[in-house]
């Protein structure tokens, strides 16, 4: 079981988990939940004790020094945090860890009694894989959601996928079996620049928490970073002509796909979340 630090009692919280591993390509889901620990000033709350989940020889534990000098090991783990956001109007749980590697059902049951411990109301899981996704466009997230309003007011879909899944469907699951309202969030990274970091991923993934929150998060350097990832994806590319024509079919691939969201509601959603950084900006 779970230990959780005593806390005050939390507000209507959210909770947003993501897991490295084979749900995170390019590190960009757990990266995500890494910016909103930093920018929203998240503590730790308690973790999961690693000897029940996780291979040690497949996830091996680092040795190093503390902030005193001394060794210390750090073992890999899944720990929960809490956060209060300036602008929202609830509190946040944060779970960031690592996918496990044996006991998949108890590990969920565990996290879930946690979230309700907390009084968390919403599970919004992250994850990213590698796709054909041009890296010189916008990176497509795909959004799914348990909750019929939900899919509404965010134009998101019920989930049709099949095929083999990872510890975030997992959880995702477990969220419906004890109806727990949850939404996932996917980002698309292209898989010729698959090794992480990948800045504009985690980007948009920040992008439709904004949205699914309705608040602005404070971006800190991710806009920057992101132009700096494509830079140099770019001269890459500029290096190899087979790469340099692989990404121009993708963009010509793409961009007729787009063609028919390139007006009126997709342009307004735009506009409104140009409209909300100004606002935070001012």
């Amino acid at each position: 079981m779970i230990e959780i630090e005593q806390a005050r009692e939390l507000v209507d919280p959210v909770v947003i988990a993501a897991f490295e591993g084979w749900n995170d390509a390019a590190d960009a889901a757990s990266a995500t939940v890494d910016h909103l620990m930093k920018v929203w000033s998240a503590r730790v709350i308690g973790e999961v004790d690693p000897e029940d989940y996780y291979d040690f020889q497949v996830n091996r534990p680092l040795t190093g020094s503390d902030e005193h000098g001394m060794r210390r090991i750090t073992w890999p783990t899944t720990r929960i945090a809490v956060a209060s956001p300036p602008d929202l109007d609830r509190d946040v749980v944060l779970i960031r860890g690592l996918e496990p590697n044996m006991r998949w059902r108890q590990f969920c049951a565990e996290l879930l009694d946690v979230v309700e411990e907390l009084g968390g109301t919403l599970v919004v899981t992250l994850g990213a894989l590698l796709a054909d996704a041009p890296h010189t466009r916008p990176i497509p997230v795909s959004g799914t959601s348990t909750e019929p309003d939900i899919v509404d007011r965010l134009k998101l879909e019920m989930s049709s996928y099949e095929g083999p899944t990872g510890i975030v469907g997992v959880f995702q699951d477990a969220c419906t079996q004890i109806d727990m309202p949850a939404v996932s969030y996917w980002a698309a990274v292209p898989h010729y620049v698959a090794q992480p970091p990948c800045p504009k991923a985690t980007l948009a993934l920040v992008t439709r928490l904004e949205e699914l929150l309705e608040i602005p998060i404070p971006l800190g350097d991710l806009p920057e970073d992101s132009q700096a990832w494509e830079r140099g994806v770019n001269e890459l590319a500029e290096d190899d002509e087979d790469v340099a024509e692989y990404v121009r079919a993708l963009e010509e691939a793409r961009d007729t796909t787009d063609l028919p969201e390139a007006s009126g509601e997709a342009i307004a959603r735009e506009f409104e979340r140009y409209l909300k950084r100004r606002q935070e900006d001012s």
